[in-house]
C-alpha cells in the first residue's frame, strides 16, 4: 500500500528517510551486530548515539553550555508535575498563561503541590487568541512563569514571548520544538514530548537551567528530581533507547535540510498555503484568530457534523488520514510538523477545493 500523506496531531509523521534508515539498521546498527533495541545502555555503542543525538540539538537549538538537556520518560504530562517539584523549592507559588487544554491540566498538577496562579486566560473565546500579557502581570517572588508555545488542540501559538524578568520562563513546546527558531536563554526550562517533531511517542526532552536543578522539594520521587538525571547524564535507569536513537536520527535530517531555520520558511510556506485557501472557502472556516495561528495544527470547522463525518471519510479515502478534530472541540485539524512536506499541503488544499465544488452540486 503506498504512503498516506497523515496528518495526525500526534504519535504524527516522520520523515520517511529517517524511517528507511531505521529499517536498515534495525536487525543490526551498524558495526555492532544486534539492533538498538536490544543492546545494553550502558554499553560503547549506545552511548555514542545518546551523545550524539544531544550534541546534534544542541548544535540545532543552539543551546547554551549553562543547560542540561535530559531524555526522560512520562511525556509532557509527567514534567507537569516534574516542574513544580523541582522549583517549588525555589518558591511556592508559580505563574501560568491557560491557553488551551494542555495548560489547563499543567495548572491543575501544580495545585497539588503550591500555589498556581493563573495571571491571563483565553478560555472566554475557547481558547482561540493568545491573550495580552504585561511584565506587570507576573509576581516577581514567583518560582516560574508557564506557558504552552503551541496549542495542538486550538491551533495558537505565542508570536512574541512575555517577558518576565528575573523569573524563570518555562515552556511547554511538545508541539512545535524544532519547527521555528526560537533563543534558549530566555528559558528557564523547555520541555517536549517527541511524538511530534522529533522522534515516536516514549522521550521527552527537557532543557533546563542549571541554576534551576537542585531544589526539589522533599517529596520529589527519585525519578521526578531533575539534578538525579543531570547528574546520571539521562542514565539513571534504562532510557528509552529506541527513541532517543530514533530522535538523532531526525536531528541529522534537519541539520541536512538547513537547520531549525531553514524548516521555519518551510513550515510559514506550508501554513500560509492552507491558512489562505481556508480564508477564501465558502464551506470550510480557520477557528483561531489569525494573528495568533499555529504553524503546527491548523484547526477547521465546516458548515455541520454531517460534512465533516463526509470530509474525513473521503479525505481517508483518498489518502489523506487522521483529520478529524480533537474530540473536546470537533470539526477537524491539520497537523502539518516538520516531517509533512510542502506537496502533503498542496495536495490537500487541491482535495478540499474538489470537495468544496462537489457539495456545491
Amino acid at each position: 500500500m503506498a504512503r498516506v500523506y497523515n496528518f495526525s496531531a500526534g504519535p504524527s509523521v516522520l520523515p520517511e528517510s529517517v524511517l528507511e534508515k531505521a529499517a536498515k539498521e534495525l536487525s543490526d546498527y551498524p558495526g555492532s551486530g544486534q539492533s538498538v533495541m536490544e543492546m545494553s545502555h550502558r554499553s560503547p555503542e549506545y552511548q555514542a548515539i545518546i551523545d550524539s543525538a544531544e550534541a546534534l540539538l544542541r548544535e540545532l537549538m543552539n543551546i547554551p553550555d549553562n543547560y542540561k538537556v535530559l531524555f526522560l520518560q512520562g511525556g509532557a504530562s509527567a514534567q507537569f508535575a516534574m516542574v513544580p517539584l523541582n522549583l517549588f523549592g525555589i518558591a511556592t507559588a508559580a505563574d501560568f498563561v491557560n491557553t488551551g487544554t494542555w495548560s489547563k491540566k499543567a495548572i491543575s498538577e501544580a495545585k497539588r503541590y503550591g500555589t498556581a496562579r493563573v495571571v491571563a486566560t483565553s478560555e472566554d473565546k475557547k481558547f482561540s487568541y493568545i491573550p495580552v500579557l504585561d511584565s506587570s502581570m507576573f509576581d516577581p517572588a514567583a518560582a516560574y512563569v508557564h506557558i504552552t508555545t503551541n496549542n495542538t488542540i486550538e491551533g495558537t501559538r505565542f508570536t512574541q514571548l512575555p517577558e518576565t524578568g528575573k523569573v524563570p520562563l518555562v515552556a511547554d513546546m511538545s508541539s512545535n520544538i524544532l519547527s521555528e527558531v526560537y533563543d534558549v536563554s530566555k528559558f528557564g526550562i523547555i520541555y517536549a514530548g517527541a511524538q511530534k517533531n522529533i522522534a515516536p511517542a516514549g522521550v521527552t526532552v527537557v532543557i533546563v537551567r542549571d541554576d534551576l536543578i537542585g531544589h526539589a522539594l522533599p517529596i520529589t520521587p527519585t525519578m521526578f528530581n531533575y539534578k538525579v538525571h543531570a547528574d546520571e547524564k539521562s542514565m539513571y535507569n534504562t532510557p528509552p533507547c529506541w527513541c532517543i536513537y530514533i530522535a538523532k536520527l531526525v536531528f541529522e535530517w534537519l541539520r541536512e535540510r538547513g537547520g531549525v531555520a531553514a524548516m521555519q520558511q518551510m513550515n510559514v510556506r506550508k501554513a500560509a498555503l492552507l491558512y489562505e485557501y481556508l480564508d477564501n472557502s465558502k464551506v470550510f472556516k480557520g477557528t483561531a484568530v489569525t494573528e495568533f495561528r499555529s504553524l503546527m495544527n491548523v484547526p477547521f470547522t465546516s458548515p455541520g457534523e454531517e460534512t465533516d463525518k463526509k470530509f474525513v471519510k473521503e479525505a481517508a479515502a483518498a489518502g489523506f488520514v487522521n483529520l478529524k478534530g480533537h474530540r473536546s472541540v470537533g470539526g477537524m485539524r491539520a497537523s502539518i510538523y516538520n516531517a509533512m512536506p510542502e506537496q502533503g499541503v498542496a495536495k490537500l488544499v487541491d482535495f478540499m477545493k474538489k470537495f468544496e465544488t462537489a457539495l456545491a452540486h
